[in-house]
């Protein structure tokens, strides 16, 4: 079974959303799954820079109303 792990980073401004997701990361098996809810909009940008950096999978970036919601896998 995959690990997962879920950080609500609403109401955090860059850099912050991006900075706790990754010592989230640190906590996860490599292959597992975190589910990050921000409402920063420079999320959107921050997110995919970010596993292009560092070489963590985007599974899926979606938007559910204000709050953006990323899956990284963990490689």
């Amino acid at each position: 079974m995959t690990e997962t792990l879920e950080y609500d980073a609403t109401g955090l401004l860059c850099p912050l959303p991006v900075l706790r997701a990754n010592r989230k990361l640190r906590e996860l098996a490599l292959g597992g799954l975190l589910t990050v809810r921000a409402t920063d909009p420079a999320a959107e940008a921050d997110f995919p820079a970010f596993c292009r950096q560092t070489g963590h999978e985007l599974v899926s970036a979606t938007r559910e109303g204000e709050v953006l919601v990323f899956v990284i896998r963990k490689r």
